[in-house]
């Protein structure tokens, strides 16, 4: 299996994702997007924390690309704030959900199929704002996707962006979800290299996407390599009802602003 054939095998994952109704997939509400248009609004690039307040740039026209975010949540929250969103994912039913939202409240959004590390349809310096939450683990690569948020950027433009911690990607994932939080998998981690035929199979029959746990030097230096400043960073984990073990102990997930310069 390589790229092409991860990008489309992630693709009918989470097809079949917003089919099971994942927490992902769900549209925001009518009252949500009422108080986004008046300025009182809150997203999230990690699973719970929100996005800090002063880490947005000025919202009102701002040309904002929402990267691998459909799902009817993000997106239509910011342009219902002002900002003009095109939202870009690899899911076409995710994007339906981020379309009925933009047509039951009438916001002027555009959308766009495509793999997150090729935006070669948008030219450079096309955007003010990128906002990336937890989706880089779906690609085997992610230095492509800091330098294509780094070309289509405008300088002085804001990249807020949310991604796993690799150390969840160490442990045996039957065992850890029974508690036992045994080391079994080395760095990176990619499905492709370390599950069985057999295992994918059954992903692709379950809707499961295959993942990738990229190190912390292509997620924070791979911005930075690409020309990015980092001026902002904050951790989080799994609420508790979301019974996950590794929060027991410790945040798995990070969030960064950066700027190009």
């Amino acid at each position: 299996m390589d790229e092409s054939d991860v990008r489309e095998f992630n693709r009918d994952a989470w097809d079949k994702q917003v089919e099971q109704n994942n927490r992902w997939t769900k549209p925001v509400d009518q009252e949500t997007i009422q108080r986004a248009k008046s300025g009182d609004f809150s997203i999230v690039l990690t699973p719970t924390k929100p996005v800090p307040s002063d880490w947005f740039p000025p919202l009102e026209g701002a040309e904002t690309l929402c990267l691998a975010s459909a799902g009817g949540q993000q997106a239509p929250v910011l342009a219902a704030a002002g900002a003009k969103v095109t939202v870009f994912d690899n899911s076409p039913k995710q994007l339906k959900q981020d379309r009925f939202v933009a047509e039951r409240d009438g916001l002027k959004m555009n959308f766009v199929e495509g793999d997150m590390a090729d935006l070669s349809t948008f030219p450079d310096d096309t955007f003010n704002f990128v906002f990336h939450p937890c989706s880089n683990v779906f690609v085997p690569n992610i230095l492509p996707v800091w330098r294509e948020c780094y070309r289509v950027l405008r300088n002085g433009g804001t990249l807020l962006a949310g991604f796993t911690n690799p150390l969840r990607y160490i442990f045996d994932d039957e065992r850890k979800e029974n508690g036992n939080l045994e080391v079994r998998y080395s760095l990176p981690y990619s499905d492709l290299e370390h599950l069985d035929q057999s295992h994918i199979q059954r992903s692709i029959q379950d809707g499961f996407a295959l993942e990738f746990g990229h190190t912390l030097e292509d997620q924070m230096g791979g911005q930075l390599k690409a020309g990015f400043l980092l001026s902002g960073f904050y951790e989080d984990r799994y609420a508790s009802d979301a019974k996950d073990p590794l929060s027991n102990f410790l945040d798995t997930f990070i969030a960064t602003r950066a700027i190009k310069p």
